[in-house]
């Protein structure tokens, strides 16, 4: 028998494709049936990223562990969380080791960010730029839908899958040389991620997927570059 099933609600480097809430749950029904533990993978999901504290706070799915890291640091400080269930958290004090734990600068700076989630209007905001991120890239995907394959993600955790992998290579440069850091996922590094920080104010937001915008049209319209795209 399976000991756990290890999920994510929104896969992070496997490619942005986002669980539904109905797949959760059977997943989580299936666990229970084999007695084994539900471990959700939130590292890059959790903490707000996908509009709710929890990837799949929506499912209502329970997780007997859920392992969080990246955002809980706060500002960028290296912090790495295991949330156990009481009745299987058999670990001694100091037991359970890793790279990020420990460290007492992260501890306070992630308990800084937490402050942010006693403001209900917080969650509400990270909402409004998700609403606007979606009608942006989806605005690109229906331009180029001969090149793009399909929009994915969920909340400010999106993504924009291309058909060939090299035309996310050349926007994904043309954009660094324009002073816009955008990563790439996926089995074949095919999806390009758009991961702004959850307090970005509205007008960075704006300006840095007009120049996503750009370089979509830079690449795929074949127009003069800055940038050799070869």
């Amino acid at each position: 028998m399976p000991a756990a099933f290890i999920v994510e609600s929104v896969q992070g480097e496997g490619g942005l494709h986002a669980a539904s809430d109905a797949w959760l749950v059977s997943i989580a029904e299936c666990a229970r049936a084999y007695g084994a533990l539900l471990i959700v993978d939130d590292i890059q999901a959790g903490c707000g990223r996908t509009g709710t504290f929890f990837s799949f706070e929506n499912s209502r799915i329970q997780p007997d562990v859920i392992c969080l890291s990246k955002s809980i640091g706060g500002a960028g400080l290296p912090l790495a969380l295991v949330l156990i269930r009481p009745q299987f958290d058999v670990w001694r004090p100091g037991e359970h080791n890793g790279t990020f734990r420990g460290n007492n600068l992260a501890f306070v700076g992630g308990a800084v960010a937490l402050q942010y989630w006693r403001d209900p209007g917080f969650e509400l905001q990270i909402k409004s730029l998700a609403v606007e991120i979606d009608r942006r890239i989806r605005g690109l995907a229906e331009r180029y839908d001969g090149q793009v394959d399909s929009v994915r993600g969920r909340g400010m955790m999106r993504g924009l899958a291309l058909r060939d992998p090299r035309l996310a290579a050349k926007i994904s440069e043309n954009a660094f040389h324009n002073r816009l850091i955008v990563e790439r996922c996926g089995p074949r590094s095919e999806v390009l991620k758009i991961l702004p920080p959850l307090t970005i104010e509205p007008d960075t937001l704006e300006a840095g997927l007009n120049i996503l915008e750009e370089s979509f049209d830079a690449v795929l319209n074949c127009r003069t570059s800055a940038v050799n795209l070869g």
